[in-house]
């Protein structure tokens, strides 16, 4: 992961960083011990570098973030959530390949 092109996101930027976005942004909800979350993280990484500066992508540790993921009702991750002007947009639970993200994206935020 690097700082250029995900952020870390907690409870306490959580305002500033998704609900104050001026773009829209990708909520990666994962855990260190997840395998699935561990499959998904080159593929999220590699969405954050390809739609730079038109999606921010924040990740969100639910183990170090417990309130956020209950704010969410997140059961199961990894669970990718598109957040725009701070509405959330529809969600996407589990590993799958970037074709899937891709279309999640285009689906919910028309780029």
């Amino acid at each position: 992961m690097t700082a250029e092109t995900t952020v870390i996101g907690t409870s306490e930027n959580w305002e500033r960083e998704v609900l104050g976005s001026p773009v829209p942004v990708m909520v990666d909800f994962w855990a260190e011990w997840c395998g699935p979350c561990r499959m998904v993280s080159p593929i999220i990484e590699g969405l954050a570098k390809k739609y730079k500066g038109k999606i921010k992508v924040v990740k969100v540790n639910v183990d170090e973030n417990q309130e956020l993921a209950e704010k969410f009702n997140i059961m199961s991750i990894p669970t990718v959530m598109l957040f725009d002007k701070g509405r959330p947009l529809g969600s996407h639970i589990g590993a799958a390949p970037e074709s899937v993200f891709e279309r999640f994206i285009a689906r919910n935020l028309k780029l």
